[in-house]
């Protein structure tokens, strides 16, 4: 007998949003340790927010929200909250009911600032680091470090010289003759010829993004505006442990491994032994100082000849002579196998976690957006190491 579909809408519906998820689902795995690291971050959440006033969306929400949008390659929040309202799996993971109103898009851009002064975004991921040393998943001894370009989400169109900037306001601050060129060309996407005229970050910036850069890592490509994302991985099983955005330039990756050395030895009380890295990190300098904190260069050298007994010599050519004299070890070569673990890394959360581009301008907003990203990763590589 054919059924008949019942036209009249139910106005009750008695049903536990638990019993619809499955119980081997992947999300239930990642649920548990998300609420592990929150638990633990209580005291950052009070310190947060006033004890008056109307309540808020919890912090521990916003953070769930932004790890689905990494994990499920949402373009946008806009969308995300779009996704919250009809799909019973991300309120599972929210923690809200089916009856329960989602939050507008919006609230994510009032709380960036919160984020930000507090450090949340860096605390949860430094808890999920936390849980992956106390699983035993990391290495304590051999680690690899590298380093990848952000594109801005600023446009070339919006480089302007920045004389030219300066000139567009007059004294009492109104736009000047500027103003008036700038509309010549006013449109929804109008054309720009750059024919003739070098653009540089010492002549150029950006105008959308102010802080994002003119750069290449390599020849034969186009240099374009971005910020530098720094990665500090373990051998193990390729989990990241500290993360860091800054300024696109040639040394941006040997200062922040510094930095990033720094973090872990002072929050997770980590001292590699033997660190990997490519040809980029190639500096006498950087591989001196790793030499005198006692830990192992296994970096890539550059072609060419190098005299350590030459007049002038100092203790980078000492330590370049060093690194390349130790590059036909088994460690040494172990150590640029496991060095292409931190490609995945990079690989992943710029196709899955959507970071090829930035989705917000300004290099704090995109920092906070990267250790979610970071923090996603360990989740997902923790969920499938521990179900082995």
């Amino acid at each position: 007998m054919k059924g008949t579909p019942e036209r009249q809408a139910t106005v009750y519906h008695t049903f536990n949003v638990e019993d619809l998820i499955e119980a081997e689902h992947p999300l239930r795995a990642i649920k548990r340790m998300v609420d592990r690291a929150l638990s633990d971050m209580s005291r950052t959440f009070k310190a947060a927010y006033s004890d008056r006033g109307r309540p808020g969306i919890p912090p521990e929400t916003l953070l769930k929200a932004l790890l689905l949008q990494c994990v499920y390659t949402i373009r946008s929040e806009r969308e995300l909250c779009r996704r919250l309202k009809t799909d019973l799996l991300f309120r599972w993971f929210l923690d809200l009911q089916p009856s329960d109103d989602v939050f507008d898009h919006s609230v994510f851009t009032h709380n960036r600032e919160r984020l930000a002064e507090h450090g949340i975004t860096q605390k949860f991921f430094d808890q999920v680091v936390k849980q992956a040393i106390g699983a035993g998943l990391t290495s304590d001894e051999h680690f690899t470090v590298d380093g990848s370009l952000i594109q801005s989400h600023a446009s070339l169109k919006s480089l302007k010289m920045i004389e030219r900037e300066a000139s567009k306001q007059d004294d009492d601050g109104k736009p000047g003759s500027g103003a008036a060129e700038a509309r010549e060309g006013r449109g929804r996407n109008p054309s720009v010829n750059f024919r003739g005229e070098r653009r540089g970050n010492a002549t150029h910036r950006s105008t959308t993004d102010p802080e994002a850069r003119l750069y290449k890592k390599s020849d034969g490509v186009g240099a374009f505006l971005c910020h530098s994302g720094h990665a500090l991985t373990e051998n193990r099983h390729g989990l990241v442990l500290s993360v860091r955005i800054d300024e696109a330039s040639g040394t941006a990756e040997r200062e922040n491994t510094l930095c990033m050395l720094d973090h872990v030895e002072r929050r997770h009380g980590v001292r590699p032994s033997t660190l990997g890295a490519d040809k980029g990190y190639d500096a006498g300098p950087f591989l001196a100082e790793l030499e005198r904190r006692w830990i192992e260069p296994h970096v890539a050298i550059k072609s060419g000849r190098i005299d350590p007994l030459r007049d002038g010599a100092d203790d980078g050519t000492w330590a370049r002579w060093f690194v390349r004299s130790g590059q036909r070890r088994a460690a040494f070569k172990k150590s640029q196998r496991r060095r292409k673990l931190v490609e995945e890394f990079f690989g992943w959360i710029k196709t899955v976690a959507g970071m090829r581009r930035a989705r917000h301008v300004g290099r704090e907003k995109i920092r906070q957006c990267f250790e979610m990203a970071a923090a996603a990763y360990n989740l997902v590589r923790m969920k499938n190491l521990l179900a082995v």
